[in-house]
């Protein structure tokens, strides 16, 4: 059953979106502020996305990465509202020649088509004239970028934050510098996460510091059992249970095996 909620707080207006409701992951948050747009929503879910952004106009639309549930509809969006979408360099020309997503993405998600993009721009405002500072984020992509708003205390998060304690890793992340950008963000000051499978998440800055401590931890602990000699199977099962049935389906592109075995390769 596709989902469809609609929130407004403080300044932020948002829509969660998806075909299917499984669980935080399967649905997406689409968020704006005043005339600004935050990522586009997947593809498959433009009825609900273009209700939403054809209310007023657009002057900007910013995407925080180029995986298809964020970056899907922009270029629907770029026509209806007369502008070019922006997107971190490190994307845009995957996102201009498109680019292939795994079956079980296309069943959640849909199928992106290639988008044209501009660079995020200099000196990057809100219509109050309020910064929107985008902060390198990689280890999710390596594109991945955040967008801070200091005076409002916001981090806009894309996926670099999604739970306090993470359990599966996609087969093209790299657990350190996705640990690295959490300490690069957790220098800054903010109170509210907005993540766009998650939600808003008061308390955000703490949020964010308990993923960490629990990624470091589990590299402790799973390089200590490495070190007893237990193979890469065994602490697996020791720290997060067997395999189950998400790495099966995806073929073990989304796993926690994927997740171990790069805790396994991260410096301490």
């Amino acid at each position: 059953m596709a989902a469809r909620e609609r929130f407004h707080i403080e300044a932020i207006e948002g829509v969660r979106v998806g075909r299917f409701n499984f669980g935080i992951n399967t649905t997406f948050i689409v968020y704006r502020v005043g005339d600004t747009l935050i990522d586009s929503g997947p593809p498959n879910q433009w009825a609900a996305v273009s209700a939403f952004v054809e209310e007023r106009p657009l002057r900007q639309v910013l995407l925080t990465h180029h995986h298809e549930d964020h970056s899907g509809n922009a270029g629907r969006i770029a026509a209806m509202h007369n502008l070019v979408p922006m997107a971190p360099e490190q994307g845009r020309a995957k996102l201009a020649r498109g680019f292939a997503t795994p079956p079980l993405q296309r069943l959640i998600w849909g199928a992106p088509s290639p988008l044209l993009t501009e660079p995020l721009a200099d000196g990057l405002q809100l219509d109050d004239g309020s910064p929107i500072v985008p902060i390198p984020t990689p280890g999710h992509a390596k594109d991945l970028t955040c967008f801070h708003l200091p005076h409002q205390g916001w981090l806009f998060s894309g996926d670099l934050y999604l739970s306090r304690k993470l359990r599966y890793l996609r087969s093209d992340e790299n657990l350190t510098e996705l640990m690295a950008s959490l300490r690069r963000v957790l220098t800054l000051e903010f109170d509210t996460v907005l993540c766009p499978h998650r939600g808003p998440v008061r308390g955000g800055h703490q949020a964010l510091q308990d993923k960490l401590d629990y990624l470091e931890q589990l590299c402790d602990q799973a390089q200590s059992l490495a070190r007893q000699g237990r193979s890469e199977k065994a602490v697996l099962k020791a720290l997060l249970g067997p395999e189950d049935w998400l790495g099966h389906l995806s073929r073990y592109n989304i796993s926690k095996t994927n997740l171990i075995r790069q805790a396994l390769k991260v410096p301490r």
